[in-house]
């Protein structure tokens, strides 16, 4: 059973959403703000966080950037605001996916299920093409003669290809998988970060990303 940690300072919001999760066979922790949250995460596995934005001391951006500082959990990010700014802090800080207030309970549980499945698929966070290592819990790519740090995007996005080699991933599959369905943003994103790429393997021949023109990207196998 997944143990999903709910952060929000309004009670009963967190009864709410525990009612929810425990309907769907989750087990449910609750932290009423940021320092709470971080003490569970310190003595407790969890492996899903849902936090709220606006809380005091420490509101769930400040609590995202923590968690993501020691832990690779999925986190869900459920505020009130639905400004394109308030996601786009949302996104930089680390969550996964974001869910503006009042939300439906359907969705709110298939996208907790959507997240599991995805880091469930990356729990292996290592991935080998060749001679060559894929690293995404130190977002490193090493070989016996080089190794190249990434930032965390790029690591998702080249870890995600080379977890399928061969295979065509679209522009939006990469963008749901990578960014999340609310992302905001456009497919050139997915664009930009894949020129970066190309950039980064070079000194690693066995990584080549192709260009699928009209459908997407791939990594060739090898």
């Amino acid at each position: 059973m997944n143990r999903i940690l709910v952060v929000d300072d309004d009670s009963h919001i967190r009864k709410l959403i525990r009612l929810y999760l425990e309907n769907s066979q989750f087990s449910v922790i609750e932290a009423s703000d940021g320092k709470e949250a971080l003490d569970v995460l310190s003595h407790q596995q969890v492996d899903l966080a849902i936090v709220d934005v606006m809380m005091p001391e420490i509101d769930g951006i400040e609590l995202t950037e923590d968690i993501r500082s020691f832990l690779n959990i999925p986190i869900l990010m459920v505020t009130a605001k639905g400004e394109s700014h308030d996601k786009v802090k949302g996104f930089n800080a680390g969550t996964d996916d974001y869910l503006v207030k009042p939300f439906d309970p359907v969705e709110l549980i298939l996208r907790v299920k959507a997240l599991l499945k995805r880091y469930n698929v990356m729990s292996d966070h290592i991935v080998k093409i060749g001679s060559i290592t894929i690293d995404l819990e130190k977002h490193v790519i090493e070989s016996p003669d080089n190794a190249v740090h990434l930032k965390k995007k790029e690591c998702e996005l080249l870890f995600m290809l080379a977890n399928s080699p061969g295979k065509i991933f679209t522009r939006t599959q990469l963008i749901e998988q990578i960014w999340g369905y609310d992302y905001e943003g456009d497919e050139r994103t997915v664009d930009v970060h894949i020129k970066r790429l190309r950039e980064h393997v070079v000194p690693f021949p066995d990584l080549t990303i192709t260009t699928v023109r009209g459908l997407g990207y791939r990594l060739e196998e090898v």
